[in-house]
């Protein structure tokens, strides 16, 4: 297994995960129209081309042969600061629990470490049994957000950061 940087020419392979990926994930969290309405926000081309381009965000894929297992983007220096943001990590529901989560993480550690970052940060659903995984390898929940995202919908989530 590697992980690799994805193009913009490979956002198709983002939007096939997430296809695959979030309607599990959320389906016990967040009601079918909420998934629907956020995967159209996140992972619509001119969305995901707009995070490459202009958001600074890079994505990196978990590849086992010509088999795409999950994802992970992030932004170093975010806000001007020594922290790297971790925006999306998800990995295919049939291979959770495997390392690849871990190894995503790790990568964009020594990623941000190469470049003066000093933390991590991820936000996550309050709810999402992410939340354990997280903690287990050393983030802390450092508070919690309401993001009103539009449409009605709000997302409940935990800030979590760990120092490299």
């Amino acid at each position: 297994m590697k992980v690799v940087e994805a193009s913009i020419d490979e956002i198709f392979i983002i939007q096939s995960l997430s296809d695959r990926i979030w309607p599990p994930t959320f389906a016990d969290i967040l009601s079918e129209e909420q998934i629907g309405y956020m995967m159209d926000m996140m992972y619509s081309t001119t969305s995901l081309e707009q995070q490459i381009q202009e958001l600074g965000h890079r994505y990196l894929l978990a590849k086992d042969g010509d088999e795409y297992l999950g994802y992970v983007s992030y932004e170093l220096n975010y806000k001007e600061s020594e922290i790297t943001k971790i925006h999306k990590i998800y990995v295919l529901p049939s291979i959770q629990g495997k390392g690849i989560g871990r190894l995503f993480l790790d990568t964009v550690g020594d990623i941000a470490k190469a470049n003066h970052n000093r933390k991590l940060s991820l936000n996550v659903n309050r709810f999402n049994k992410a939340v354990d995984f997280y903690k287990h390898i050393g983030f802390e929940i450092i508070g919690k957000e309401d993001i009103d995202i539009g449409n009605g919908f709000l997302m409940e989530d935990y800030i979590l950061n760990k120092k490299l």
